[in-house]
């Protein structure tokens, strides 16, 4: 009986292990992307050789072989050659409807002398009939020696008979005589509060540069956008960024009206709706200096009708102070050689107010600071929001701060405040020279100090605030590498404030996913992430940083789909 036993427990055992169910095979992928250089932007795993997607999103990474196991019947594969691929880009600060009305209208951004802006203002002219104004973007401030004022002189003689109106950074018009008269702005006329008109030293009388708040005196001549110029904005700032291997942004002022509507949301509801946003959207919508706290309710309003539709716009944008060469930026310290210190535009207490409102409810603020009075301002408004509702999750951000002083830049770790730098602004050319000029030696040291945030251990996060900007992240990474100008000759701005390159690609990618409240959704490239991927044509890890600036972006893909580029090009 034993040895039956034994036997019959043999042949049980033998049938138990054949009918044991059998490892199922692992899920079929739609596209696997093959034997590549991945640079994933995961700290637990940064490097791999392929990556599988399904339904938009990110199935598995790998090396060649593991990946292999996703291949199915009907599963599409691409050999990437040993080509680089990394997680697309995002943008943490830019003006899309802005930016793209700017290059529908009379675009001034090609033009490097002021004989190019001429002929350009002069064919808009020519090819805009009737006498209504002519409005434009993109004129370079440092073309105006030896104060960066804009002279009505240039305008007047391409045209005395209509209004000509350009806008250079969000912070000065230029306008001609005929603007002058029509908007009644003369000699007499005081400037408006957080406004300047710029004025002749001698007579008094306006010669053609309007800063800030002055910028309203002329308003009611430059054309309101159409609903279609709108909507024709976004698809062409979208179709325009994807080219660059974006697909996330943080659209940095949404304008709206009283009452809590905006006809800058309704637009990106009409493009998102026919498929045209190709893009991860988020929206701050403007803080208005000119009201006070009172605004919260509109705002509100205006957050909670976007979430109803479908959209973020859970931020608001704070515009606390100006620009350093027209000496409105606010300093610690007077400008070099005189009593000027510049002025915050918003009162410390009223900010602090807001913020904290906007903290309580899980909202996010966002500061546009260029001197290191504004950052300060910032920091201590958010400084009031954390004592009073703690460190909650609301990742406030700071854009700009061409100037932090010392003391200033450890607070941005301490009160979980992420840096939104413009990398490609940190160099020596012309605007960083007249920048230099007005606030000296000793600050200059403490120029867009990126290195000095991180070492405090900060978060950067870079955005370019295109359209004043190229929106280029390669030429912004190579500036963040060297402080040297793409294809520059002069020495480099504050060497020991360069970031390393993957300092640079996270600031590029993961953490603009994060002050965008995405970072569990793209901005790396791990299992489960949406399939947000860039295809370049060369490995930015293997060439000297002085070359990055030439890369291109060979595939573009958004939720898994091809937005730029085709899959099919990148055969060999």
């Amino acid at each position: 009986m034993p040895a039956l036993r034994l036997a019959t427990a043999g042949l049980l055992l033998t049938a138990t292990a054949n009918s044991a169910p059998a490892t199922p095979a692992p899920e079929a992928a739609e596209l696997i992307l093959t034997n590549g250089h991945v640079y994933t932007v995961e700290d637990s795993k940064p490097w791999a050789e392929a990556v599988a997607i399904k339904d938009g999103r990110i199935l598995d990474v790998g090396t060649s072989a593991e990946i292999a196991r996703r291949q199915g019947a009907k599963t599409k594969v691409v050999d990437l050659h040993g080509r680089f691929l990394m997680p697309a880009f995002g943008d943490a600060h830019a003006h899309p409807i802005f930016g793209g009305m700017s290059h529908a209208r009379c675009a001034l951004h090609a033009g490097k002398t002021l004989d190019d802006y001429r002929k350009t203002i002069a064919d808009c002219v020519a090819k805009t009939p009737g006498n209504g104004t002519i409005f434009g973007s993109g004129f370079n401030q440092t073309l105006f020696p030896p104060n960066g004022i804009p002279r009505k002189e240039i305008l007047d003689a391409i045209s005395r008979e209509r209004p000509l109106i350009f806008e250079s950074d969000g912070h000065t018009l230029w306008v001609n005589s005929k603007a002058l008269e029509l908007a009644k702005i003369t000699k007499d006329t005081p400037d408006p509060r957080n406004g300047t008109i710029d004025r002749d030293p001698k007579t008094g009388e306006p010669v053609g540069g309007l800063e800030e708040a002055a910028m309203a005196l002329v308003d009611s001549l430059v054309p309101p956008p159409t609903d279609q110029d709108l909507q024709g904005a976004i698809s062409y700032t979208v179709k325009f960024f994807n080219s660059m291997g974006i697909t996330s942004w943080h659209d940095a002022a949404v304008e709206w009206d009283k009452g809590g509507t905006s006809r800058a949301i309704d637009a990106y509801k009409a493009v998102r709706d026919r498929g045209g946003l190709t893009m991860h959207t988020a929206m701050d919508l403007r803080w208005n200096n000119e009201r006070g706290i009172e605004q919260m309710a509109d705002i509100l309003k205006l957050s909670a009708r976007a979430r109803e539709i479908g959209l973020t716009a859970n931020g608001v944008k704070f515009f606390i102070d100006g620009v350093i060469p027209q000496q409105t930026a606010a300093m610690l310290a007077p400008y070099e050689g005189t009593d000027v210190k510049g002025a915050t535009q918003i009162k410390l207490e009223t900010l602090a107010e807001a913020v904290t409102a906007l903290d309580a409810r899980d909202m996010q603020s966002h500061f546009h600071t260029i001197g290191d009075a504004a950052v300060r301002e910032a920091l201590d408004a958010v400084a009031v929001a954390r004592s009073r509702d703690g460190m909650r999750d609301t990742r406030p951000m700071i854009s700009h701060m061409n100037v932090i002083d010392p003391a200033d830049q450890p607070r941005f770790a301490k009160l979980n405040v992420t840096a939104i730098f413009q990398p490609l602004w940190a160099c020596n050319e012309a605007y960083m020279a007249l920048t230099i000029e007005r606030i000296g030696p000793v600050r200059s040291t403490y120029i867009y100090p990126a290195g000095s945030v991180l070492r405090f251990g900060g978060r950067l996060a870079y955005g370019a605030d295109w359209s004043v900007a190229s929106a280029n992240p390669f030429e912004g990474i190579e500036v963040a590498l060297t402080r040297v100008a793409p294809e520059g000759k002069l020495p480099p701005l504050e060497p020991t404030e360069a970031v390393t390159l993957e300092q640079a690609l996270r600031a590029y990618t993961l953490n603009v996913a994060y002050v965008n409240h995405l970072d569990k959704r793209t901005g790396s490239i791990a299992p489960g992430k949406s399939a947000d991927l860039i295809v370049l044509d060369q490995n930015l890890f293997k060439i000297p940083a002085r070359q990055i600036h030439a890369t291109k972006v060979m595939l573009t893909l958004f939720q898994g789909r091809e937005v730029h580029g085709s899959l099919s090009g990148l055969g060999m």
